[in-house]
């Protein structure tokens, strides 16, 4: 008896030594907040009173605020980390640039965060500028900043922060062709994401680091390659491709986590409409024994923090003139979300299209081709105001007009059809031409076919030997988005045309109420 006794006392030691050594880590997230301070619609642009009034609204900041508290105290151990692209999207960017994504990220108390393509949009100096403006790492692995002095010795690759007496490794991960997405300069060499997470995973495993966290601005796709390639990685707060994972959503792209290679994959959409919640339990040796979890809905049944409030409200005053202004008047909603627009085409891609060339027909221009991922957002029925077109275009990229032969143009378009299967940006919507593009075909080896130019009345076989005039945006225009085929001075080329914001508010304005469409300009071979 006293033996049985002895035993199961001994039991019970060994499970709560067992109990003990397990550990805790709650993991809060956010990606692509694009500059979202205040709430947004059901279209993702800034929400007006009416919708506000009616709790129709979701994401802000002040609401992440509350929810963010709330998270923490319900959690045993929490960090608070970003997969990137906090920069762009609303005009509090476009006045501030990165200080009240600074301000406010400080004031959430974030951990760390990776580098998104966008914080690169206005070049290394503004990213450096964010960076001394926060405390906590800003990261970056896969790339080579040692000839860019903004960054050098500055921008980490990894970074080890500690939270409840453990020790928590954070490892930055950006989009391989950010020098094709924005702006970082000719001293910013990018590389493969494997490669660059394991040599980190392997470095902070070398001094001890048995929990890692990869924070990945590179999409979902790539991020379950990393997962699968490498080995050490415990979990990935993912970002770019904006993806909602769920497990009680019919909407959601795959489980919240996804798990690869048991790597724990998650991300949280976009905007702020989401903070990412996931609960992962470590054993003594930093294995995941555990991870469970939901991306939790920013909408009206958060409250909103008052103090948070008054100083979004304090920031906003000098943007309230510009975009309370009643430019235009849609007669339905035009549709503009990133699943339509980069796969095929879109009601906005055809009203951006139709106002960059309507806005230079008179120039001898006859085709125009935008970047679908210069198209932020969609856009509700009725008044229009300067801040919801400035929400869609919100990049201050200019009109560029510029000569190609008709082979290249074809090539253009294949680049531009290249990447759908992974929802790139790349994607052309376009006006003054129609084409089909077959997805059974490798990328760049023919997808495209039957393009079509207007010439007088209707449409003609495109001429490769013949010169066309075309307008784009200044950013595709110099080679973003794959577009390399558009760079160089031997094209006749004019870069610094009106703003397309202002270009798609007059050609708004012009039309009275206008009707969205699609006219089947762009087709896929099926």
């Amino acid at each position: 008896m006293i033996a049985r006794i002895l035993t199961s006392v001994a039991a019970l030691a060994l499970t709560a030594g067992a109990a003990a050594a397990e550990y805790r880590l709650t993991i809060l997230h956010t990606n692509d907040f694009h500059s979202r301070f205040e709430p947004i619609n059901k279209y993702d642009s800034t929400c007006d009173a009416e919708d506000q009034a009616e709790g129709k609204c979701f994401g802000g900041t002040a609401r992440l605020v509350t929810a963010i508290a709330d998270a923490r105290a319900r959690a045993e151990n929490a960090i608070l980390v970003d997969g990137g692209d906090q920069f762009q999207g609303s005009l509090f960017y476009t006045y501030y640039k990165g200080k009240a994504a600074a301000e406010f990220m400080t004031k959430l108390g974030y951990d760390g965060m990776t580098v998104g393509n966008h914080e690169f949009d206005d070049g290394p100096e503004v990213l450096r500028g964010f960076m001394d403006a926060v405390g906590f790492p800003v990261l970056m692995s896969n790339a080579d900043v040692s000839a860019e002095p903004a960054l050098a010795d500055v921008l980490k690759k990894s970074t080890v922060i500690e939270r409840g007496g453990e020790k928590i490794g954070l490892i930055g991960l950006t989009p391989e062709d950010t020098h094709e997405l924005a702006s970082p300069g000719k001293n910013v060499q990018f590389s493969d994401p494997v490669a660059a997470v394991q040599a980190e995973v392997d470095r902070l495993t070398a001094d001890g680091v048995n929990k890692i966290v990869v924070l990945s601005h590179s999409g979902y796709g790539v991020d379950q390659r990393v997962a699968a390639e490498t080995t050490g990685v415990d979990v990935i707060v993912g970002g770019h491709s904006n993806t909602y994972l769920s497990n009680t959503s019919d909407k959601a792209v795959g489980p919240y986590p996804t798990v690869v290679n048991g790597v724990q994959i998650v991300q949280a959409y976009a905007y702020g409409k989401f903070l990412g919640e996931l609960n992962v339990t470590f054993d003594d040796a930093g294995n995941v024994v555990s991870a469970t979890g939901e991306p939790l809905i920013m909408d009206a049944a958060v409250s909103e923090d008052a103090a948070t409030l008054d100083r979004i409200a304090e920031l906003a005053q000098p943007l309230d003139e510009i975009r309370n202004k009643v430019v235009a008047e849609a007669a339905e909603p035009i549709d503009g979300s990133r699943d339509v627009c980069r796969v095929q085409e879109c009601q906005m891609g055809n009203l951006v299209a139709d106002a960059m060339l309507d806005r230079v027909k008179d120039q001898g221009v006859t085709i125009a081709i935008a970047n679908s991922g210069g198209i932020r957002a969609s856009l509700d029925a009725g008044e229009v105001t300067m801040g919801e077109v400035l929400t869609i275009l919100p990049f201050q990229n200019t009109l560029s007009t510029f000569e190609i032969d008709g082979k290249t143009l074809v090539e253009a378009l294949e680049n531009g059809v290249s990447q759908v299967e992974d929802v790139k940006g790349r994607f052309p919507q376009v006006a003054g031409l129609t084409f089909s593009w077959d997805a059974s075909v490798a990328p760049n080896e023919g997808r495209v076919k039957d393009v079509m130019v207007a010439e007088g009345a209707g449409f003609v076989p495109i001429d490769p030997a013949k010169t066309y005039v075309v307008v784009t945006n200044d950013y595709v225009r110099n080679g973003g988005d794959g577009y390399a085929m558009f760079e160089g001075d031997d094209k006749n080329a004019y870069d610094f045309g009106p703003d397309l914001a202002d270009v798609l508010a007059e050609y708004l304005a012009a039309q009275g109420p206008y009707t969205p469409y699609t006219d089947g300009r762009i087709a896929q071979v099926k």
